[in-house]
């Protein structure tokens, strides 16, 4: 895999502008919380407000109690009475605060997981409407890998935007109470902590900026990580012994990021440490104030202790508003890559007023002209396709590697659109007829078909998912793939994990994996069968078999077969060869074959071989 150094990457260190302008994803973000649980949200918020009473309250009442006691220490008789209640009101506010904490806790963690939960299927939602060329594209994959990452982190963000609210109601009333004992302390509480705050901006940024910077290369680390120790690739890398070659493929990888990181996190506690040094020097310069006040007479000692816990909150409240401001605008930062995959929209849609996928099939697919290219490549894989696939038609499409067959039936399906030319269905353009329709009416089995971690009724029911829970039908299909004799040996039958990822796993070979994909074609019963080379894995007699009960199966329906054995493709009614992405030669085996063409070069070439 090539790789791109990060000094090559754009720059992407946003500044103060930009990030205050990425607060304006904070209001559809909120939206979006409130959303997912309206009562958990304004619980949320009810018990904040509440919360952000409480250490005023508290401050007072300690200054209550202080006054009190050295009324008391003068007075004879001593009356304890008004002594205890201020102490009962303090615990009172004790208890309160704590269950207040516990509660916004709880309903933080709750909302947060309903949130990233809610967020992933959005998330997977939208991904499924977008076109299959985007998720071929690297910087497709990298937003997609940022939106990803969204999914789980927001649950801070939501605590911090909601802990902004709550300081910035205590902030407002204990500064009431500074500002009538001495406005000039609220220059010192800047002092204390406005550098701090600066600092902590610059390095949010330069950090925003390397995690951005380096997303293709977290994306290789990750490949790297998981090729490594995985089921999938075992057995390559025990027998290539390519080890070794992985682990210093990370090695290298990771420890130019560590570099990187390790860079700026020095720089950073440096600077941290002399910018906290001057908000220290401005916090003990005010507390020297409101003491020099207290011996002076100005103010009791109650105050004193009101005045001191005010402002030490206020400091400790204005460092938490501006360093969560931070971390909120780099969290909206984050945002733009949730928000931006959401914009990202697929261009191979359903018209407003789409025309029904006919109830009956009547004159066939027509190829006019048609060529294709893949996104970010000058190479047609097709190109000038001219021919007409008739109903009740099995049409079979030979061709070397790269002939272009595959990307043939991804234009029939409508995963890609034509670049040039026109697919028409009995007489109308593919695209008039409604998309969902359409690929409803498709069963296509591919060669790298999915080998999905679910039971073995599930993998059936693949190819209708409504019909999931019908035993029945997903018997019915087992058996006119064969896959039948394969789950009959598994333990659980139908309800048989394949695969190893999970518990009670059992692994099929490639052939027993192609019966059981096979099974997703016969299940669908569209009106257009295509096997894509859907028995590679199977021995020359298993795969005539299979293709055997394929003809049979489908009598009377459109079928599109793709093999590299003549003796299955000779079956077809009619066979198309593919040069370089362009019609070559068609016709039934007799026809070709007396034209002496490619298609004759290669069915002599492999007939050789069996002799």
């Amino acid at each position: 895999m090539a790789r791109n150094s990060p000094n090559n990457l754009p720059e992407n260190k946003p500044n103060i502008r930009e990030r205050l302008k990425a607060l304006a994803n904070l209001p559809a973000f909120l939206k979006e919380v409130y959303q997912t649980s309206p009562s958990l949200t304004i619980g949320n918020t009810l018990l904040r407000l509440l919360r952000s009473l409480m250490p005023v309250s508290s401050l007072y009442v300690a200054k209550l109690i202080i006054d009190e006691v050295i009324l008391q220490v003068s007075n004879t008789p001593k009356d304890f009475h008004h002594l205890y209640l201020l102490i009962g009101a303090e615990f009172a506010l004790a208890i309160i605060g704590d269950l207040l904490a516990r509660g916004i806790s709880l309903t933080d963690s709750l909302l947060g997981d309903l949130f990233a939960n809610r967020t992933s299927v959005q998330l997977m939602k939208h991904a499924a409407s977008l076109d299959l060329a985007q998720f071929e594209d690297a910087t497709f994959y990298d937003k997609l890998e940022r939106a990803r990452q969204q999914t789980a982190g927001r649950t801070i963000l939501l605590s911090q935007t909601l802990a902004q609210g709550q300081d910035a109601i205590t902030m407002g009333l204990l500064l009431v109470g500074l500002i009538a004992f001495n406005p000039w302390l609220i220059l010192l509480l800047l002092v204390a902590v406005i550098p701090s705050f600066l600092g902590e901006l610059h390095f949010n940024a330069k950090s925003y900026s390397l995690q951005y910077g380096w997303t293709p290369q977290r994306r290789e680390l990750d490949y790297y990580r998981f090729i490594g120790a995985s089921d999938d690739t075992a057995k390559e890398v025990k027998l290539f012994g390519l080890s070794d070659f992985l682990i210093d493929r990370f090695q290298t990888l990771s420890i130019q990021y560590f570099k990187e990181n390790r860079k700026l996190s020095i720089e950073r506690a440096s600077w941290g440490s002399l910018l906290l040094a001057i908000g220290t020097l401005g916090y003990f310069a005010a507390y020297g104030i409101i003491i020099f006040q207290t011996v002076n007479g100005a103010v009791t000692i109650g105050s004193l202790t009101f005045l001191a816990g005010s402002f030490r909150q206020l400091r400790a409240l204005l460092e938490g508003i501006l360093g969560r401001f931070n971390s909120i605008s780099q969290g909206a930062l984050y945002l733009n890559d949730l928000f931006e995959f959401y914009k990202i929209e697929p261009k191979i849609t359903s018209p407003v007023l789409a025309r029904p996928f006919p109830k009956e099939i009547k004159e066939g697919f027509r190829f006019e002209n048609v060529g294709f290219k893949y996104p970010n490549s000058d190479k047609w894989a097709n190109r000038h396709l001219n021919f007409t696939l008739k109903v009740g038609e099995k049409l079979a499409l030979v061709g070397e590697n790269g002939a272009g067959k595959t990307t043939l039936v991804k234009l029939l399906g409508r995963l890609y659109d034509p670049d040039e030319g026109t697919i028409y269905l009995d007489g109308f353009d593919l695209k008039e007829y409604n998309l969902s329709e359409l690929r409803e009416r498709i069963g296509v089995i591919f060669q790298d078909f999915q080998r999905f971690q679910f039971t073995a009724g599930d993998n059936i029911a693949v190819g209708d998912i409504s019909r999931r829970e019908v035993l029945p039908e997903l018997q019915r299909a087992a058996h006119q793939s064969l896959a039948d004799t394969v789950i009959e040996k598994l333990p659980l039958n139908y309800e048989q994990p394949l695969g190893k990822r999970f518990a009670k796993g059992v692994e099929l070979s490639g052939g027993e994996w192609q019966k059981v994909a096979l099974a997703r074609a016969y299940l669908r019963e569209a009106d257009v069968l295509i096997l894509d080379e859907p028995t590679a894995a199977l021995d020359a007699r298993a795969e005539y078999e299979v293709f055997k009960r394929f003809a049979e199966l489908t009598k009377g329906k459109t079928a599109i077969l793709i093999s590299h054995r003549f003796s299955t493709v000779r079956m077809a009614d009619r066979i198309l060869v593919l040069d370089k992405g362009q019609v070559l030669e068609i016709g039934t085996h007799q026809e070709l074959l007396a034209q002496n063409g490619r298609y004759a070069e290669l069915f002599n070439l492999q007939a050789e071989g069996y002799r």
